[in-house]
């Protein structure tokens, strides 16, 4: 790959901002686990290969275990995963897909049974922030460390 611009270096105040919507995921509320499948899975479906190992090295040291990461990319066909979680995974996909139809109203209603408004709330900044993450490492061609 070729070398590309650096956003931190070149508009460092834009990249500050991106790290001010990291600091509030960070502190919002928004449990670790919720957080790191947030993540991984809007990176596995950007193909943002800097972002999945990142995030899925970070989701082991918090304790989730690798069989759940494994089997991520296909979390509808496993039982793996509880309701909350699911709920969850289907809003990251329909936000970061958004193109295709947007957040339903099915799974939007679906989440307002089990969280509150502000948790939804947290749930699609998680999903919007990690999408910009993932597009400022697509187009800058960053490589996994």
């Amino acid at each position: 790959m070729n070398k590309r611009i650096n956003i931190q270096d070149l508009e460092p105040k834009a990249y500050r901002g991106m790290l001010a919507l990291e600091s509030f995921l960070n502190s919002c509320g928004l449990s670790k686990t919720h957080l790191h499948l947030i993540k991984i899975r809007a990176s596995q479906m950007n193909g943002c290969a800097y972002c999945i190992n990142m995030h899925t090295q970070d989701a082991l040291k918090d304790g989730e275990t690798a069989a759940r990461l494994f089997l991520l990319d296909a979390w509808r066909d496993t039982e793996s995963y509880s309701s909350e979680e699911r709920i969850i995974l289907a809003i990251t996909e329909e936000v970061t897909f958004i193109h295709k139809h947007g957040l339903s109203d099915k799974t939007y209603d679906e989440a307002k049974k089990i969280f509150d408004d502000n948790y939804i709330a947290q749930i699609i900044m998680a999903v919007v922030t990690i999408n910009g993450w993932n597009r400022i490492a697509i187009s800058t061609q960053k490589l996994p460390e």
